[in-house]
């Protein structure tokens, strides 16, 4: 079977967490943490931080998606955040913080809203899905001292007490998955 590579994009709180749970995904050949959606051209972490330049936080994921499917990763997406938390994914606060699937084709949109519209109907959660979906648009790579963070700097406080708890549940769920 040919590779079947195909882009994707997440924004679901700190992009230290995706980043690091989708790189250790079958099928994922990189997941880079970045900035999209805001005003300012190629922004920086300080403009990111102020609220003011418009960016979310987002991991773009190049994928083959002859191993693993976009509907996969948006399973996966869900499992990693709270998509109820309107722009905040608990103490971190601001619309850079905001979860929303970036769609690069139709099938995309369709699959993200569908999930979208499947959850809220299961009442997974107890307040209704905030994730928004929109067109992708350009990508800013975050610096280099964002990528692999978690990988990087384990001992990390923020990433001791709230990523690597959630990438434990979230290699719990996905087990079958992973690299």
């Amino acid at each position: 079977m040919q590779n079947q590579i195909e882009i994707a994009t997440f924004a679901g709180g700190c992009f230290w967490c995706i980043e690091s749970a989708f790189n250790a995904v079958s099928g994922i050949e990189k997941a880079l943490s970045g900035y999209m959606d805001g005003h300012v051209l190629s922004p920086t972490y300080k403009d990111i931080c102020t609220g003011e330049s418009g960016h979310a936080e987002v991991v773009q994921v190049t994928f083959d998606s002859s191993i693993i499917s976009y509907q996969t990763l948006v399973d996966m997406f869900f499992a990693l955040h709270d998509p109820t938390q309107l722009n905040r994914q608990g103490n971190d606060i601001g619309t850079q913080y905001r979860s929303a699937i970036y769609f690069h084709n139709e099938e995309q949109k369709r699959i993200a809203t569908d999930t979208i519209t499947h959850l809220n109907d299961q009442h997974r959660w107890p307040n209704t899905i905030v994730t928004q979906i929109k067109p992708a648009i350009t990508f800013y790579c975050a610096e280099d001292y964002h990528q692999d963070y978690v990988s990087n700097n384990p001992q990390n406080p923020y990433c001791q007490m709230l990523v690597l708890p959630k990438l434990a549940k979230f290699k719990q769920l996905f087990t079958e998955k992973l690299k």
